[in-house]
């Protein structure tokens, strides 16, 4: 009798910072990646969340290194090194994490893995994480200076920042914009839990509360 060979098990992971913004393509070009190597995919994780977020904050990725921790999976496939974090400690920790699981990170732009074919972390793969997380931080860091340099430029030729004057936030706007803290209370979080996670003041708290969870 032959026996078929077991098929590497993998789960994608993908990431967009605003709502705006699409991660169709990255799983479109990991599950074509996925096909060529005749890998089977048990599960998808996505998230529209800033990479700038600390893990404990994003909640597609908590999920996803909570999967392979209790199920049988070989390989985590992200599009590139950005879309796992651009804070450089987070970015070393998931890897960390991944590797202690026996679960291997494949990077699809870069064609790194981090681990070997017998298991063991791959040295190239270590160093070249190790530089890149260091971009990503250093790129983080240009954004948010290149946006505070932006806007007082714009206030000191007499621009205003924020809001227009009578702008409100449509419901669905509102709602999306609060959609981590909304599935949080739905889960039974208190609003001090939800606070310290999300920042979310527990005023805002508890008129979300008041306005979505109990009616469902």
């Amino acid at each position: 009798m032959i026996e078929m060979e077991e098929r590497t098990k993998v789960v994608i992971y993908a990431r967009v910072s605003t709502y705006a913004q699409d991660y169709t393509r990255q799983i479109t070009e990991l599950r074509k990646y996925a096909k060529k190597q005749n890998y089977e995919i048990v599960k998808e994780f996505s998230e529209k969340i800033s990479g700038g977020k600390k893990v404990e904050e994003r909640t597609a990725i908590k999920e996803m290194l909570d999967f392979v921790k209790f199920n049988k999976v070989d390989k985590v496939l992200i599009y590139e090194c950005s879309r796992l974090s651009r804070r450089q400690l987070d970015f070393l920790s998931i890897i960390e994490q991944l590797t202690e699981a026996g679960v291997s990170l494949y990077i699809l732009q870069n064609g790194l893995e981090t681990l070997l074919p017998d298991g063991k972390p791959n040295p190239i793969a270590t160093l070249c994480f190790g530089i890149i997380a260091e971009f990503n931080t250093l790129e983080k860091n240009l954004i948010r200076a290149r946006m505070a340099s932006g806007y007082e430029h714009h206030r000191a030729s007499g621009g205003r920042v924020g809001r227009k004057e009578g702008y409100r936030k449509s419901e669905e706007e509102y709602r999306m914009t609060y959609e981590r803290e909304i599935s949080l209370l739905k889960k039974g979080n208190t609003l001090k839990d939800v606070k310290s996670i999300t920042g979310t003041s527990i005023n805002t708290l508890r008129k979300l509360r008041e306005k979505y969870v109990w009616l469902t």
